[in-house]
């Protein structure tokens, strides 16, 4: 039964793609709103056809441009977080170059950036805020790579550096400070039962894994729960530089992992406390 499975998603995954390729390619060339709900939708889709039951906790930011950061486990993250909200991703540059992926990749409209040169990193900043201040909502895995899915990695601040840069407001011709949301995504259950550290990671993705594997391996265990929690977006002005912004994300991203994967009830933190916990953050991190 789980080879049947895994056979019938992975062909619906294939088929669905190719046959919305050309609508999202049409719609990017035209410039038509639907390149921007399209991919939405068809994530929607996607997490329906694998399985996948995503519980959301706390409040995405909508009071204007803001970058998501989140920690990475695996390559279901795209499906889980682009079905939430109409968004596009931050990716490496490699990834442009891979079959079938990396098309798919392009029409939602990716930023690829080089993180292993250091000289193009001012390049890629430019590139995520302008895309911000377009109005695209970015989401950036700061680990820089995924995880096992029990743990999130050291958040690298090279990116975070696009929070120094402002973004114009065409209402009030103001500049105002870039929103950073940390974003925390944890895999929780699976067949209704709690996952357990010895199944999370064939969700992951990470390490040298060849990649249709490890989707034929997932597609047969059966249908997956995933809770997304929404963390209090700050500004690097309220945190100070790069490294507290992203040591910041980091520590909250943390918090809801291990919340999640614990089983603890998510309880909406009162303003002011959280507020009180940024200044304190920041002194670590500097």
């Amino acid at each position: 039964m789980g080879r049947l499975r895994a056979g019938v998603l992975l062909a619906g995954f294939i088929l669905s793609a190719l046959l919305l390729m050309p609508a999202q390619a049409f719609a990017l060339k035209f410039r038509l709103p639907l390149a921007k709900t399209l991919p939405n939708r068809y994530h929607r889709f996607l997490c329906k056809l694998i399985g996948i039951r995503v519980t959301t906790r706390g409040t995405p930011y909508e009071g204007g441009a803001c970058l998501i950061a989140a920690n990475h486990n695996s390559w279901l993250d795209i499906p889980v977080m682009a079905s939430l909200q109409p968004s596009s991703f931050v990716a490496r540059s490699d990834m442009a170059g891979w079959p079938f992926f990396g098309t798919l990749a392009k029409l939602q409209q990716t930023v690829f950036v080089e993180r292993e040169r250091r000289t193009r990193t001012a390049e890629s900043r430019n590139e995520i805020h302008a895309r911000i201040a377009g109005g695209d909502r970015l989401i950036l895995f700061p680990e820089g790579t995924s995880s096992d899915g029990n743990r999130v990695l050291h958040f690298k601040s090279a990116l975070m550096s696009v929070a120094q840069l402002a973004i114009v407001s065409g209402e009030a011709d103001r500049e105002d400070d870039l929103v950073v949301q940390p974003v925390s995504v944890a895999y929780v259950r699976l067949c209704g039962i709690p996952m357990g550290r010895q199944f999370r990671p064939y969700f992951a993705w990470y390490g040298d894994m060849e990649l249709f594997p490890h989707l034929w391996e997932a597609f047969s265990l059966g249908p997956i729960e995933v809770v997304v929690e929404y963390h209090k977006p700050v500004t690097i002005r309220e945190v100070g530089n790069r490294k507290a912004l992203a040591a910041y994300c980091e520590e909250r991203c943390r918090e809801g992992v291990a919340r999640a994967l614990s089983g603890r009830p998510f309880v909406e933190p009162a303003s002011e406390t959280a507020e009180a916990g940024v200044p304190a953050l920041a002194r670590k991190a500097g």
